[in-house]
């Protein structure tokens, strides 16, 4: 039976998830600011006519914006998307000046600029450590304990007590290592070394596809080897490695998360499963839904990913901003004003596409052009 969250508490849950990691990411942003002396004159939380806001005795405006989509900081000298000096900023008295964005050095402003993913993924790497301290990390040995009758695994002739060493040549640790791999790769080959009595041998091996269906709905196209392990082993961990252990989880998250937009961008996975806020917000109530758990580990999750996403090379997003840097501190001056101008339209071209795609998709995900052949029929 399908069970639905309902759209209440979608909207709450989206909400709960969103709004504080952009309070976080902007929060890096400003504080960074503030550490240069750089002026902050606007704090936003969404986008558009302010709702609600005060102005706090350094001047600058904390506000929420009626679109809770996102947030921004505007600091003082900001007049412009490539963030250059133009008469206006020139006109300024040179002690206002020396307190803007554009006055600073550039490995202060890369700092402001940075900052924002930043601690965003060191949130996601607490709240992981949180549970590996919590629940211990998976160390189960990369041991096949049965194999699945006519599955991937039994055709390419594995058999009960080999040792998984590496796929592809990638090496493998625990058998979470394995079923990861595998999670992301329906229907590709790959070369499977194994040690069987001490003696390795190599075999070419399909992943299987399989497609599931999860309570709510939400259907899922994931590799499976075909293959269980023995018995799980949960490691305990201490509160000084707790945070090691979030970071290599954070770290192997953002391999997945590279390694599947690689394969959306080769054509290897359909560029349906893109999700925009819409999804999101279906997730969120979902994963709410499941309970505390799950919903903290989803807030874990949408904050790599957009800690991630901004630091991408795009113009528009910090990322871009930081590619700029980087041609700066190589040429030691920067691009002029026009490229970057027309770059950072370029840039929001792409951006403004993509969320066309993804609405698109969420909207598919919904069920909503459904609903609407249904009413036509």
């Amino acid at each position: 039976m399908i069970q639905s969250p309902g759209i209440l508490l979608a909207v709450v849950a989206f909400l709960c998830a969103i709004g504080p990691l952009v309070f976080i990411h902007e929060m890096g942003h400003y504080l960074a600011g503030r550490w240069c002396g750089v002026q902050a004159e606007a704090f936003s939380i969404g986008f558009g006519r302010e709702v609600a806001g005060f102005t706090d005795r350094r001047g600058t405006r904390w506000k929420f914006g009626w679109l809770p989509l996102g947030g921004y900081v505007r600091f003082a000298g900001d007049m412009n998307p490539a963030s250059q000096p133009d008469a206006a900023w020139l006109s300024l008295p040179a002690a206002e000046r020396m307190r803007t964005f554009q006055a600073k050095p550039l490995w202060q402003r890369a700092i402001i600029v940075g900052a924002g993913p930043a601690v965003n993924l060191i949130l996601a790497v607490l709240i992981l450590a949180g549970f590996a301290y919590g629940y211990g990390v998976d160390k189960t040995p990369p041991v096949v304990g049965s194999v699945v009758a006519g599955g991937p695994a039994a055709k390419a002739g594995l058999a009960e007590g080999d040792r998984i060493v590496a796929v592809d040549g990638r090496g493998v640790d625990t058998f979470s290592d394995l079923a990861r791999f595998a999670l992301i790769r329906p229907a590709q080959t790959v070369t499977m070394t194994i040690d069987r009595g001490g003696r390795q041998i190599e075999t070419p091996l399909t992943i299987g596809t399989v497609h599931q269906r999860d309570r709510f709905g939400n259907e899922y196209r994931i590799g499976r080897i075909g293959i269980a392990s023995g018995a799980p082993v949960l490691a305990p961990v201490s509160l000084v490695e707790a945070p090691f252990a979030g970071a290599h989880m954070t770290v192997d998250i953002i391999g997945g998360t590279l390694e599947t937009l690689g394969q959306i961008i080769s054509g290897r996975r359909s560029i349906d499963e893109l999700g925009g806020p819409i999804r999101i917000a279906k997730i969120s109530g979902e994963q709410m839904a499941l309970g505390l758990p799950a919903f903290v580990w989803l807030v874990a999750m949408l904050s790599i990913n957009l800690g991630f996403i901004n630091l991408l090379p795009v113009p528009m997003l910090d990322g871009g901003h930081l590619f700029f840097y980087a041609i700066e501190a190589v040429r030691r001056r920067p691009l002029e004003p026009r490229v970057q101008e027309w770059a950072f339209r370029g840039g929001l071209a792409m951006v403004l596409a993509l969320m066309l795609v993804v609405t698109f998709n969420d909207l598919i995900a919904v069920g909503l052009w459904q609903r609407l052949a249904g009413l036509i029929g």
